[in-house]
C-alpha cells in the first residue's frame, strides 16, 4: 500500500483545523440556551437565546421549534441532538396520548431540525433522561404511572420503546394516590434505571439489559420514601455514591447512600427545602448540584425560592446556606450553566427566566439584574455549546 504524502498533509491539516475550532468553541464559553414551555395558553414550543458566560450577556429570545408542550428537554451527550417530552394529549400517534420528539441541533446557529416523534407509551411524560453513552432515553409518564426505555439511533432519531414498566398500587396515607412516575435517572454505571414515583411514595429501581433494551425490577425493586413525601426528581452526586431525592408535596430532600453493586439505596438524611418560619403552601420542583459536588440547589413553588445547601464532602449530607427569591412565581425549573457561574430560574407563572450569579466558594446566589421576559410558561432550561 503506497502512502500519499499530500493526502497525509491534508488530513493532518483537517485534524488541526477541527481541533482548533473545538478549542476556540470551548474557550468562547458561548451557549445556546433552550427553554421548554407549556403551550396551553400563549406558548408555542421550544424557545432559545444565546448566552456568553464570560460577560453574562444574553441575546433576545426566539422560537426554535413549534411543538405541543415540550415541558422537559434533554440533550444528547454529543451535543448534536435535543429531545423533548411532549406532555399533552393529541392524535400524533394512534392510540397513544403523549410523545417524545427528537431534533438535530445546528452547532453554529442553534436552529433545531425535527427528526421524528414516537409514543412515550403512557400519558403525560413529565421527565426524560438520556444515558451517558447516548444509546437510549428514559421517559417517565406521570399521568399513567409508567416508564419507557426508547433506543436512540445513530442519526439521533428515536426508536419505539424496547423496555417498559407499568407501576401499580396505591401509595400510603396521608395522600394514598395511584402511580405517578416523575423523575427518571440512569445510574452512574448505566446498569440501572431509577424513577421517582410521586403517587406511590417510592423510588423504583430497574436493571437494564442493554443487549435486549429491557427493564427488569431490581432486588429489592423499590425504596419506600417517607409517607406523604411524594418523590419528584432524582439527582446523583458527582461521586456516584450519593443520590438526592426531591420530594414535591413534602418540600424536602432525602439524602440516600447508593450501593452501585446492587443498585440499592439507604436513607441518610431528610431536610426541608423551605425557609424558616414559612407557613404558606408550597411544593418543590427541581434540584441540581454544582459540578464539584459542593452545593445542592432546590426550587420551591409557592415559597418561590431557590434553597441552597452545602454538601458534606465525606457524608453527602446537607446544611442550609440560604433561600433566595426567584423574583417570579412558580419556579418550575432552573439550571446551572455549564461553567457553573450562573443559575437560570424559569418562573412558570410569571413568564420569565431570571439570571443569578453563583459564588463558587459559598454557593450563594446573587441576581444579575437580567431577566428574560415574555417567555411563555417556562418549564425546562438546557444548554448546548456554540461551535
Amino acid at each position: 500500500m503506497r502512502v500519499n504524502l499530500k493526502t497525509i498533509r491534508a488530513l493532518a491539516g483537517l485534524l488541526l483545523f477541527l481541533l482548533g475550532a473545538s478549542i476556540a468553541a470551548a474557550a468562547s464559553g458561548e451557549y445556546f440556551v433552550y427553554i421548554g414551555t407549556y403551550t396551553r395558553t400563549h406558548g408555542k414550543g421550544i424557545y432559545t437565546f444565546r448566552f456568553q458566560a464570560a460577560s453574562g450577556k444574553l441575546t433576545a429570545v426566539s422560537l426554535a421549534a413549534e411543538t405541543p408542550s415540550p415541558a422537559f428537554l434533554a440533550v444528547h451527550p454529543n451535543q448534536k441532538f435535543l429531545y423533548a417530552a411532549n406532555e399533552h394529549d393529541g392524535p400524533d400517534v394512534p392510540g397513544k396520548n403523549s410523545t417524545v420528539s427528537a431534533y438535530s441541533v445546528d452547532p453554529k446557529t442553534g436552529a433545531l431540525t425535527f427528526l421524528n416523534r414516537v409514543s412515550s407509551h403512557g400519558e403525560g411524560p413529565a421527565h426524560i433522561a438520556v444515558d451517558k453513552t447516548g444509546k437510549a432515553l428514559l421517559a417517565a409518564n406521570y399521568r399513567s404511572g409508567s416508564l419507557a426505555l426508547l433506543p436512540i439511533q445513530a442519526d439521533g432519531r428515536l426508536g419505539e420503546a424496547t423496555g417498559f414498566a407499568q407501576h401499580h398500587g396505591i401509595g400510603p396515607k396521608p395522600r394514598a394516590e395511584g402511580p405517578h412516575a416523575h423523575g427518571a435517572a440512569f445510574s452512574p454505571d448505566n446498569r440501572f434505571a431509577l424513577v421517582a414515583d410521586r403517587g406511590l411514595d417510592q423510588v423504583l429501581i430497574y436493571r437494564i439489559d442493554w443487549s435486549k433494551g429491557t427493564l427488569t425490577p431490581n432486588d429489592p425493586p423499590v425504596f419506600d420514601a417517607t409517607p406523604g413525601a411524594g418523590p419528584r426528581h432524582l439527582f446523583f452526586h458527582p461521586n456516584g455514591r450519593i443520590l438526592y431525592e426531591l420530594n414535591e408535596p413534602g418540600s424536602t430532600v432525602t439524602v440516600l447512600a447508593y450501593d452501585a453493586a446492587g443498585g440499592t439505596v439507604k436513607r441518610i438524611q431528610e431536610i426541608t427545602t423551605l425557609p424558616p418560619g414559612f407557613t404558606g403552601t408550597s411544593a418543590t420542583a427541581q434540584l441540581q448540584t454544582d459540578r464539584a459536588g459542593k452545593f445542592l440547589y432546590a426550587s420551591n413553588r409557592g415559597a418561590d425560592s431557590i434553597a441552597v445547601f452545602a454538601i458534606d464532602p465525606a457524608k453527602g449530607t446537607l446544611t442550609p446556606v440560604e433561600h433566595v427569591s426567584t423574583q417570579g412565581k412558580t419556579p418550575r425549573d432552573f439550571s446551572l450553566d455549564p461553567t457553573g457561574g450562573y443559575l437560570f430560574a424559569g418562573n412558570q407563572n410569571s413568564d420569565t427566566v431570571v439570571l443569578f450569579r453563583v459564588d463558587a466558594q459559598t454557593g450563594r446566589l446573587t441576581p444579575t439584574g437580567q431577566t428574560l421576559e415574555q417567555v411563555p410558561e417556562p418549564a425546562c432550561v438546557v444548554f448546548v455549546p456554540v461551535q
